[in-house]
């Protein structure tokens, strides 16, 4: 299982469309997800403070687009990367977060 955290408005359009694509996958060609022990830090470094999110519970075996984990060296830690939009049907479960 990997997870992503993305906002309400955005999941909505996903689902509306059948993929979610993230700002990231235009910038840097891929979606940034976490493992299960990665999520927390993820939240803090980058979502603090913020309303309105969802963390997507991602089964990674029903994806159809490349998974890749690589290094982020910022934090010196291996971070599962998604290379394609994310079908919504790969996700089994979504958490208010």
């Amino acid at each position: 299982m990997i997870y992503h955290v993305v906002s309400h408005s955005s999941w909505q359009k996903a689902v509306a469309q059948g993929f979610y694509e993230a700002d990231s996958l235009a910038l840097e060609g891929f979606i940034h997800t976490s493992k299960a022990e990665q999520v927390a830090g993820v939240l803090m470094r980058y979502y603090e403070g913020q309303k309105d999110l969802l963390l997507l519970h991602i089964d990674e075996t029903k994806l159809t687009a490349p998974l890749k984990y690589e290094l982020a060296a910022s934090v010196n830690e291996e971070f599962p990367h998604i290379y394609g939009p994310l079908n919504v049907d790969a996700v089994v479960k979504i958490e208010n977060l």
